[in-house]
């Protein structure tokens, strides 16, 4: 799930549904500013250091809506340099950095600090600064597709507060290296908060400790890399329930954060994290993360994928918010947030893209999953269906990926054009074992890392067998829908691909009456030289793709 202050949120107009991230069909490309560019670039006082462990150690007070306290980066050194970016954005601010108990300096640009480093950085070494900060960080207007921190209170009017910030940058509330390529190895959170609230954050409780002070300070150590938006704390007045899913590598702790008043309701709507897990093991492979385990956790806004942090909000019913997004029946037959956010920890949390621009990587196979959940509970027909009908909120507004290097994501297309985009790949695979091994070994082969598209195509096409360049150029960059153009002359059959990319060359499933056949279409004519008499042409619908019967020209 991602918003960006470059996107709108056009839901509404076809239901408010995940289809974040996505422009009208008018609008423009932003002029793009050296703000944008020390934001989404790998900058060379990025580059040079390698993140290794986090220890982000903070107070959140609700009454004043303030977070202050410090951030401990412990990092690689790869090339000799004295320059270090850190992010932090307003109104929060950067206040004091030390190394090795010695005060740095630094000088601000916007979003970006640069630390002036006076200890010898030896490539090699591994060292640390201290980053202490504070401030009333940005609040967010519309979460989760605006980015910053909810501050609300329960029905019985305590804090309930929580984080938000993909696309916008987890340095909206915390200093941090805020580009995607490099995530820390491992991470503790320590979070004080009122004595009468809970936080939760990633990965497994460590310890709580009781301040003097009224307060008391929550430790959640993660031990895998972890994104920087992954990331959050959600505090309020929790109860907790929990227990064991026998999962492939073992027992996976499954933990349970909810409001009180919602403790019953609870305890009977999230028996959908079973069957998730059950069918995503299936589909996915293990879940990524079982050294932290697995939670859901209960927010002030609609959800989002936390790695080991699920959050949800999606007011204990099925559909999204009560909705079902393909209006065929099958979207009611599950919560929208708890299998689509969770869908997440395999793409987005376990595989994970480098730049924004390459998003798709995380969205497009987490809106497919939703039809692998239905596939594996209810039936292939049954999760054609579901994705078919999802076609109704495709845009094709422009490409589904962004602009490198500037932050800028692309279409919201990428949800269920990209989804219709995998379901077509599946038929042209034509083996579903061999799908379930082609999304399994893709888990495995990039496991707790950050990807590139072109990574992705290309184990893709390794894979299946196939060059697959034309079909991902076709689906990613391009916004036209295929048509395949067909006649009859002469009672054979004459057709080929047109309104495509050059080089265009899926295969396409077709009947000719009512008999299956399998095309091989190019942007060339062609012809089936053994056609059915008097046949009619019916392309199968499980190809995203279009048809017209036109005169050979």
């Amino acid at each position: 799930m991602y918003r960006s202050r470059f996107n709108i949120f056009f839901q509404f107009a076809a239901l408010v549904f995940l289809l974040t991230g996505t422009f009208s069909a008018q609008a423009q490309t932003p002029i793009f500013t050296r703000q944008d560019t020390l934001r989404g670039s790998i900058t060379a006082e990025r580059a040079w250091w390698d993140l290794t462990y986090y220890h982000l150690d903070i107070k959140v007070n609700p009454a004043d809506s303030t977070i202050r306290g410090k951030n401990t980066v412990q990092y690689k050194v790869l090339q000799p340099s004295q320059t270090m970016q850190m992010d932090l954005q307003p109104p929060m601010r950067i206040e004091q950095v030390t190394q090795n108990g010695k005060t740095v300096t630094f000088t601000r640009e916007g979003n970006a600090y640069f630390l002036k480093l006076t200890e010898k950085q030896t490539p090699g070494k591994i060292n640390k600064v201290e980053v202490v900060y504070g401030g009333k960080p940005q609040v967010s207007k519309n979460p989760p597709w605006s980015g910053g921190v909810t501050w609300r209170k329960d029905a019985n009017g305590n804090p309930f507060v929580a984080t938000s910030v993909q696309g916008d940058g987890a340095s909206l509330w915390w200093p941090c290296k805020d580009h995607m390529y490099d995530e820390p190895d491992s991470m503790l959170i320590s979070v004080t908060v009122p004595q009468k609230l809970t936080d939760v954050s990633n990965g497994r409780l460590r310890k709580v400790v009781q301040n003097n002070d009224g307060t008391k300070t929550f430790h959640w150590a993660v031990t895998n890399p972890i994104n920087n938006y992954g990331v959050n704390i959600n505090i309020g007045d929790y109860v907790h329930f929990g227990e064991k899913y026998p999962g492939e590598k073992g027992v996976l702790d499954c933990d349970y954060y909810v409001l009180r008043d919602n403790l019953d309701k609870a305890k009977k709507h999230f028996a959908e994290v079973p069957r998730m897990l059950k069918a995503f093991e299936h589909w996915f492979g293990p879940y990524p993360f079982y050294e932290d385990g697995y939670k859901l956790v209960e927010v002030p806004y609609l959800g989002m994928e936390h790695q080991s942090s699920v959050t949800y909000g999606n007011k204990y019913q099925n559909g999204y918010l009560g909705k079902d997004l393909s209006k065929t029946g099958w979207g009611l037959k599950f919560d929208f947030i708890i299998v689509h956010e969770s869908g997440h920890e395999w793409f987005a949390n376990n595989i994970t893209y480098k730049d924004i621009a390459d998003m798709w990587i995380h969205e497009s196979f987490t809106a497919y999953s939703e039809n692998l959940f239905l596939d594996y509970h209810f039936g292939k027909k049954a999760s054609a269906e579901y994705v078919i009908g999802t076609r109704a909120n495709i845009q094709n507004d422009r490409p589904i990926i962004g602009k490198y290097n500037v932050n800028y994501s692309g279409s919201g297309d990428m949800y269920y054009k990209g989804a219709n985009m995998l379901h077509t790949l599946r038929q042209i695979v034509n083996s579903d074992a061999k799908w379930r091994t082609i999304l399994r070994g893709l888990n495995k082969t990039f496991y707790h890392q950050t990807v590139t598209t072109g990574q992705i195509e290309d184990y893709l096409s390794k894979q299946t067998g196939r060059d697959l360049k034309p079909f991902f150029d076709q689906y990613l960059r391009d916004v036209r829908i295929p048509v395949l153009e067909y006649t009859f002359k002469d009672n054979k059959l004459q057709y080929r691909w047109n309104n495509a990319v050059a080089g265009f060359n899926m295969p396409v499933k077709v009947y000719l009456n009512d008999k299956e056949a399998w095309l091989e279409p190019t942007p060339n004519w062609q012809e089936l030289k053994e056609t059915p008499s008097k046949a009619k042409l019916k392309i199968d619908p499980n190809f995203y793709v279009t048809a017209s019967n036109k005169p050979k020209i």
